[in-house]
């Protein structure tokens, strides 16, 4: 038996290869999964949340539901797993033994083959299929990883599947059943959906109104330079495109815009082109930070407050989501277009699931992550983009005038720190300020307002880190605040 605990986080899996993720385990859990987008079709069949479309599907030869969920009939079970991967070499190795753990439980293969994550929910709720894309994101080489949904870009996360997951892998090890060839009547195909993912996310803008502008995108040798160049062919911009040669390596820069040292090259590249914008996507390309035409970089908050403002023009009245860690102009920018700001915590299962529960036409990450209700209620780096471009056409004004108006307060950024026990540190945290008879939120990690500024304090999902971030109203000390929480976090963490 071997013990996954260690590569299944909150919303996806991870791990260093062949370490941790190595391509038996990938095996077992492409056997996993395929088990279990059948048994929660079955737990789920007629209701209005199983499919976004009409089709249904005859059960799968060879696969039967755990705990004989399943009988004869039709029922909304998916025939077949979308499967793709990002630039990492080791992904053909562990797509491949996903697959044919996946077929040895009776699921066919639709195999996209190198996607954007973006892609890959797209194509995944275009066809109405679940999806595995085999991606460690902003991770250095060494690591691959798997992001996965049901039918219809569903998530799948902690909550919604990934414990479960977790469980039928291991127990799979102790049966044969995962090693088994392809099921009776299963089959692989390979599929190019690149095309049909340009017109999707072009469709959430009017090219029409789009005016010449100088862009400059910097893919970091992840899968952006896939898509990047496909769908700006059919813009009416000048692009230019650093580091878009598919390479797992990384050899330029790591592909984590989030830190501002991976931003110089952009940066650069922004003033000596004199271009309107800047882009700068992760290794998978569902992520994307901005920087303005003064090279100065943009946050995720202030483009999520861009994004809301644009959609609450689109669609009045609407719901907006933010994560906890987005600034506080998010929502005051959402409630003064009339909109209605729901808060959530961080993490794409976690958000898709409220956009589901509460109808939200769109949600934004402090991270780059920016979520739409019309692309399966999925995140797009690449529509994001486009809207604030659209924007900026639309309003005649540099990007700089657009954010200008939404800088309000002084963010620390994410500040990344290395400790024993992250979980332990934030719970410490809490209880030493709930004595103080200080308000403590709890929703993800730690929150603590302080009315004048307020800071989050949580553990990551994917990395051993505690992260914390910190924002204060223009006349406060931001960095006296920073001290504080820090030096709290170095009692607790060495008493």
């Amino acid at each position: 038996m071997s013990d996954l605990s260690g590569i299944f986080k909150a919303y996806d899996i991870r791990g260093l290869v062949p370490e941790e993720l190595d391509a038996r385990k990938a095996r077992a859990i492409g056997w996993a999964f395929a088990r279990l987008c059948v048994s929660e079709a079955s737990r789920n069949s007629g209701s209005s949340v199983i499919s976004q479309s009409s089709r249904n599907y005859d059960s799968p030869k060879g696969l039967v539901a755990p705990d004989g969920a399943l009988s004869a009939g039709n029922y909304d079970v998916p025939d077949a797993i979308v499967v793709c991967r990002d630039m990492r070499e080791s992904g053909r190795e562990l797509v491949k033994e996903f697959a044919e753990g996946a077929m040895a439980a009776g699921m066919s293969i639709k195999d996209a083959g190198m996607t954007s994550t973006d892609m890959a929910y797209f194509i995944s709720g275009y066809l109405d299929l679940p999806a595995a894309i085999f991606t460690a994101s902003h991770n250095p080489a060494a690591y691959n990883g798997i992001k996965l949904c049901y039918s219809g870009a569903r998530p799948v996360g902690q909550d919604t599947g990934l414990a479960e997951l977790m469980q039928m892998a291991t127990d799979a090890f102790d049966t044969d059943d995962y090693l088994a060839g392809p099921a009776p009547g299963t089959n692989s195909d390979s599929i190019d959906m690149l095309q049909s993912y340009v017109d999707h996310v072009l469709s959430f803008i009017d090219i029409s109104t789009l005016r010449s502008m100088v862009v400059v995108a910097d893919t970091a040798n992840g899968m952006g330079g896939l898509v990047v160049p496909e769908v700006f062919s059919r813009l009416p911009f000048e692009y230019h495109i650093l580091y878009p040669e598919l390479d797992g390596t990384f050899p330029n820069h790591p592909a984590d815009p989030i830190q501002e040292k991976n931003l110089s090259d952009l940066k650069r590249a922004v003033l000596d082109k004199g271009a309107d914008v800047g882009l700068a996507f992760d290794g998978d390309a569902d992520r994307v930070f901005l920087i303005d035409e003064d090279a100065h970089p943009v946050s995720g908050s202030l483009t999520t407050a861009l994004v809301a403002s644009s959609m609450l023009t689109k669609f009045p009245g609407s719901t907006i989501l933010y994560n906890i860690i987005c600034s506080k102009v998010v929502p005051e920018t959402i409630s003064s277009m009339g909109g209605k700001p729901i808060r959530t915590r961080v993490g794409h299962s976690f958000i898709k699931k409220v956009m589901a529960d509460t109808g939200a036409v769109f949600g934004g990450e402090h991270s780059g992550h920016y979520y739409f209700r019309d692309n399966y209620r999925a995140d797009s780096g690449m529509i994001a983009a486009l809207m604030v471009l659209e924007l900026m056409s639309r309003s005649g004004k540099p990007l700089s005038e657009l954010v200008k108006p939404l800088q309000r307060y002084n963010a620390s950024g994410e500040i990344n720190t290395v400790v024993d026990d992250p979980v332990h540190v934030v719970a410490e945290v809490a209880d030493r300020l709930v004595k103080q008879g200080i308000d403590c939120d709890m929703i993800d990690g730690l929150t603590v307002d302080y009315g004048s500024w307020w800071f989050n304090l949580r553990p990551s999902n994917t990395e051993p880190l505690l992260r914390l971030n910190v924002e204060a109203s223009r006349e406060i000390d931001l960095d006296a605040c920073i001290h504080e929480v820090k030096d709290l976090i170095d009692e607790v963490n060495n008493a």
